[in-house]
């Protein structure tokens, strides 16, 4: 999984300067970094052991318009391996700034095929994603379709996916179905304070296992 953070770049402007403080809690590793290692442990499964990187590269980064030098401390690298519950391995690198290259990549090589997730804006929850796969030995891979089911009830959003609002949407009509007792509490997608608990205990463990220039063990991060 590679991704960048759109922010915790090189420059930085008056309404993004709270992202040069890390005690502010608005990081690369809080916000796109555990937007998407949120995503690969819901479909993939959890961590059980990870070891990694965090660092600041850019110590100091420069006002878009006065060309003022303002001091960040901040992280701007995160690059992260570990292994899932099932025993497969994952990898994920998070650069701050923008990509002249992609937003967002995940990809994911299984014994009978491959998927990869693209997205063209770092902030990949909140635009169009892009689902290519392939099967068996042969033949490159292709775009596939989001199922109808997908839509849920929501039509009006049909055909709006690169819109900012159209994954919120969803997320909203799952909380609603949640809430009205057609779905489980954490299943289907829908989280609740629970899983926002679990998944924090992650990114604090990660960040400390990279402290510690050390693996961790994640077995207990629902404690």
């Amino acid at each position: 999984m590679l991704g960048w953070g759109g922010g915790w770049g090189a420059t930085y402007d008056d309404s993004h300067a709270y992202l040069l403080d890390v005690t502010s809690g608005a990081t690369l590793l809080s916000i796109p970094f555990g937007h998407s290692v949120d995503a690969l442990a819901t479909v993939l499964g959890e961590l059980r052991e990870v070891s990694g990187h965090i660092e600041n590269l850019r110590p100091e980064v420069t006002h878009v318009t006065s060309g003022a030098v303002a001091a960040k401390s901040a992280e701007d690298q995160i690059a992260v391996t570990g292994v899932l519950e099932s025993g497969a391995m994952a990898a994920m690198h998070f650069r701050g700034g923008e990509s002249r290259a992609t937003g967002f990549h995940w990809e994911i090589n299984g014994t009978d095929g491959d998927l990869v997730v693209k997205a063209d804006q770092a902030q990949w929850w909140s635009g169009r994603l892009r689902l290519y796969g392939a099967r068996g030995s042969g033949g490159a891979l292709t775009e596939l379709p989001v199922p109808a089911r997908y839509q849920r009830s929501l039509t009006q959003w049909t055909g709006r996916s690169a819109e900012p609002a159209y994954n919120g949407a969803h997320e909203y009509a799952l909380l609603r179905d949640q809430i009205t007792g057609r779905l489980a509490p954490d299943t289907d997608g829908v989280p609740d304070f629970r899983h926002a608990v679990r998944r924090y205990g992650m990114l604090e463990q990660i960040r400390e296992a990279a402290r510690a220039g050390q693996k961790g063990t994640l077995a207990e991060q629902g404690s």
